[in-house]
């Protein structure tokens, strides 16, 4: 009897979760009942709006039906007694973090309450994974009941446009896989010793000079050649704010991020009096075959970290308070990334007036020199209303006070910070740095490193070694797309997907609802919404021999 008790046992808890994983939505909501038969939406479906503030809902959802199933579907604010309907409203749901949902579909109707805009637009996107993935003018909705809420406030995705370019559609396209994994934060990595970005009308030369470079290494650095093709590209203003609109009206946030004071080169290479050594040329990494005129102040071909760093002068600053003027009056964040990451300290061992100012300032070395910096632009920031994010770098001589630290060379640096009670975004190489290879022989070139789908999956942002007021200072997570070695839209998407949907269950996901073979068979339905989607994606690093 006992034997049988806990066949039946097991077999009712793994009846339950079938059921539950059967809707194939990632990332898995915090409470799920499926329940019998389904809603049909046809073009004469009609959206009824109890409440102002759905719009971006309405045509992000509206947009998709169009674009893949050739129709889209009228709105009204007339309640109705109508059996096919999508409802859509708000109402108070106790949980602190936005975007908070519930969500009911039966035979005549579905409904979707948010706790606020945003819950009501991650309620739509939940929707579209239920739709199904074969292009139709009747589309079947399973009948289910959904409570869900985000885990983490910070969810986010970055994406380096210093390296290479990618053009103003790509990137809203990018925004949309962000929402789409009910993702709500876009690290926009504008500057580079490869190349700048966003344009500043005060310098114009950031992105006539900076904004281009002659020719790019061929293969893994220092690389076996150099393509001496001129690569240039940037965003202008109007553009950004564009792209900014774009991003706010899917509650995506976008955080630039103007490096100081290392991987500076092009904007050296625009106005070389920003380096300690003015005069002096570009160091051409060895090995390196460089393209075109290697004499004065060039934007680098090859990848790595330079030496020619801003110099900490009067100069400086102000170049650099000028630009981030303009950079806020472009992007409304609350947080500017200032990078602080890899920032050599050579020339500053070497500049005299560097060695001068860590005596007058008290200071005991190039590190405290670095903090110094980092300060300084704080404190400016922080008179204009707006915040700092850096690589756990800027722990380096004593952290800027008021800091967000991004914990990149593993969880240290944001343990680290997080006892010392400032915010901390994980964002570690381990586990979240998309370009790494997601199998152990890829058949494209690669950065290198090795971080399987699974590896992503399993990650927890809140490290066991702080206390649970300690973990308090995680708001989340992050993953980050270098693209020394993907210069195209096919090759980003290609080391994005699965692994962004694991990530997005590792954010969004109640930690106990987690399961690695469920997620697996989830994953062979968004393949398919992929496929649908016409989005490139990875299927051989499902596990981790492979």
């Amino acid at each position: 009897m006992r034997n049988l008790m806990l066949a039946l046992f097991i077999l009712i808890t793994a009846t339950c979760i079938a059921q539950q994983s059967s809707l194939n939505v990632i990332p898995e909501p915090a409470k799920v009942e499926v329940k019998d038969g389904n809603f049909i939406i046809t073009p004469s479906t009609k959206i009824i709006v109890e409440a102002s503030g759905a719009t971006n809902s309405i045509n992000f959802l509206n947009d998709y039906l169009r674009k893949f199933y050739g129709f889209e579907l009228k709105t009204s604010k007339e309640k109705s007694t109508s059996n096919n309907i999508i409802e859509l409203n708000f109402e108070r749901l106790d949980n602190s973090i936005a975007g908070t949902y519930k969500m009911d579909v039966d035979k005549n109707k579905i409904y979707i309450g948010g706790n606020d805009e945003q819950g009501v637009f991650y309620g739509i996107q939940t929707l579209i994974q239920l739709l199904p993935t074969e292009k139709s003018n009747s589309l079947n909705v399973q009948s289910c009941s959904i409570v869900d809420s985000p885990r983490f406030a910070y969810r986010g995705l970055h994406l380096d446009c210093g390296r290479h370019f990618f053009s103003v559609d790509f990137v809203k396209q990018y925004i949309d896989f962000i929402a789409m994994h009910k993702m709500n934060t876009f690290h926009w990595h504008l500057t580079e010793d490869q190349g700048w970005r966003i344009e500043i009308k005060k310098y114009p030369k950031l992105t006539q000079v900076g904004g281009c470079r002659n020719g790019t290494i061929t293969g893994h650095h220092p690389g076996t050649g150099n393509d001496d093709k001129k690569d240039c590209g940037y965003y202008t203003q109007a553009q950004i704010k564009e792209i900014v609109k774009y991003a706010a009206d899917r509650y995506i946030t976008i955080i630039p991020e103007i490096e100081m004071p290392g991987h500076a080169s092009a904007a050296i290479a625009a106005y070389p009096q920003l380096s300690c050594f003015p005069d002096s040329s570009t160091k051409i990494a060895r090995g390196v075959i460089w393209s075109g005129d290697s004499t004065g102040k060039q934007v680098q071909q090859s990848w790595g970290v330079y030496p020619d760093v801003f110099c900490p002068n009067d100069y400086t600053f102000k170049f650099l308070e000028n630009v981030l003027d303009e950079v806020m009056q472009l992007f409304p964040s609350k947080y500017i990334h200032i990078g602080g990451d890899e920032c050599p300290k050579t020339y500053w061992k070497q500049s005299a007036f560097c060695q001068q100012l860590i005596k007058d300032s008290g200071l005991q070395n190039e590190e405290g020199l670095q903090s110094y910096f980092i300060s300084k632009i704080e404190r400016y920031l922080n008179s204009k209303g707006r915040s700092i994010i850096g690589w756990d770098e800027i722990l380096e001589g004593g952290v800027a006070p008021n800091a967000t630290v991004m914990s990149w060379r593993g969880e240290k640096g944001g343990i680290n910070a997080a006892q010392q009670h400032h915010k901390v975004i994980m964002t570690p190489t381990t586990y979240v740095y998309f370009d790494y290879s997601q199998t152990k022989h890829e058949d494209s070139l690669t950065i290198g490193g090795y971080l399987p789908v699974e590896t992503v999956y399993n990650y927890e942002p809140l490290p066991a070694q702080l206390s649970l007021e300690e973990q308090k200072y995680i708001t989340g997570a992050q993953a980050n797309l270098w693209t020394e070695y993907i210069s195209n839209p096919a090759k980003v998407e290609y080391m994005l997907f699965p692994r962004l949907d694991a990530l997005s269950e590792v954010l969004w996901s109640p930690k106990d609802n987690k399961n690695w073979d469920d997620f697996k068979t989830r994953l062979q339905q968004q393949y398919k919404r992929y496929d649908l989607l016409n989005v490139r994606y990875n299927i051989q690093g499902m596990n981790k021999g492979e």
